[in-house]
C-alpha cells in the first residue's frame, strides 16, 4: 500500500554527519525539512548548500536537551516524520578504567536528548507518521571497550518495539550504524582514527567503513516503508558479525 503521509520531516542533530546527510537526502526528494542543530554556522552552510542545489530547508538552532526544542517543533507542526540523529562522544573505554561521570555524560548527550525530544514532539506528530532513532552497532557488536556505548544505544533500541506498540499507528524504528566516517571521530588524533578505520574495515565482512549518505538511505527506507515498525535496521557492513 502506498504511504500517503505528508512529506514533512524534522531532523534533530542535522548540522553535521548523518543528520546533515539525511537532511540533504530528504530535501532533495521533495520533503519539507526542519533541520535542528546546535551549530549556527554549520546550519547556515547546510541551508546555503541546499539552496544552491535548488532545495530549501528550515533551519533552527536549538539544543535538544533544552526546553527550546518543544517551541521549535511546535512552530514546524505538523511533523510527519521525526528523525533523531543526536550523538555523543562520551561513554567509551574499558569498564575497569571508565570514569562513571563519563558514562553519565554519554547518557546525557544521547539517550536523554533522544527521549526528551520524542516526548516534546508527541503533540505535533501526524498520526501514522514515523519516528526513527539513530543508535549504533555498539549495542550488539560485543566490541571490547564499548560497554558504556552499548548501554546507551542498547537502552534506546530496547525502547523501539515497546514504543512501536504504544504509539501506533505512528511507526517507531531505529537505524543502527557501524563505523561511519563522520565528525564523531574528529575528537581522536588523526593517526588513531586512521588506524581504527583500517582495523574496523578489516574486521567487517564488507571490507570498509561506511559513509553518512549510506546511513541516510537506510533512514529514508524505514521512514517511507509503511509496513516497517518496531525494527532495528543494522547498517554496519557486517561489523556485528565480526
Amino acid at each position: 500500500m502506498e504511504n500517503t503521509i505528508a512529506k514533512r520531516a524534522a531532523v534533530i542533530g542535522a548540522s553535521s554527519g548523518i543528520g546533515r546527510a539525511t537532511t540533504e537526502l530528504l530535501a532533495g526528494q521533495g520533503y519539507s525539512v526542519l533541520a535542528v542543530g546546535r551549530d549556527a554556522a554549520k546550519l547556515r552552510d547546510l541551508s546555503e548548500s541546499l539552496a544552491a542545489g535548488g532545495s530549501e530547508v528550515t533551519v533552527r538552532q536549538a539544543d535538544a536537551a533544552s526546553s527550546a526544542i518543544a517551541r521549535v517543533l511546535e512552530e514546524f507542526a505538523p511533523i510527519s516524520h521525526l528523525v533523531l540523529t543526536l550523538s555523543s562522544s562520551h561513554g567509551g573505554g574499558p569498564l575497569a578504567t571508565l570514569d562513571l561521570a563519563e558514562l553519565r555524560a554519554g547518557f546525557d548527550g544521547k539517550f536523554w536528548p533522544h527521549v526528551a525530544t520524542l516526548r516534546a514532539a508527541l503533540p505535533f506528530l501526524s498520526r501514522g507518521g514515523s519516528v526513527t532513532f539513530v543508535t549504533a552497532c555498539s549495542a550488539g557488536a560485543s566490541l571490547p571497550g564499548t560497554a558504556g556505548l552499548a548501554a546507551i544505544n542498547g537502552a534506546l533500541e530496547a525502547m523501539v518495539p515497546v514504543l512501536a506498540v504504544e504509539l501506533a499507528p505512528t511507526r517507531v524504528n531505529a537505524v543502527s550504524p557501524g563505523v561511519i566516517d563522520t565528525a564523531w571521530w574528529a575528537t581522536f588524533p588523526e593517526d588513531v582514527r586512521a588506524q581504527a578505520f583500517r582495523d574496523y574495515a578489516q574486521a567487517a565482512p564488507a571490507g570498509r567503513i561506511g559513509q553518512a549518505a549510506e546511513v541516510a538511505e537506510a533512514i529514508r527506507f524505514v521512514l517511507e516503508s509503511a509496513f516497517v515498525t518496531g525494527s532495528v535496521l543494522s547498517i554496519d557492513g557486517g561489523l556485528r558479525l565480526a
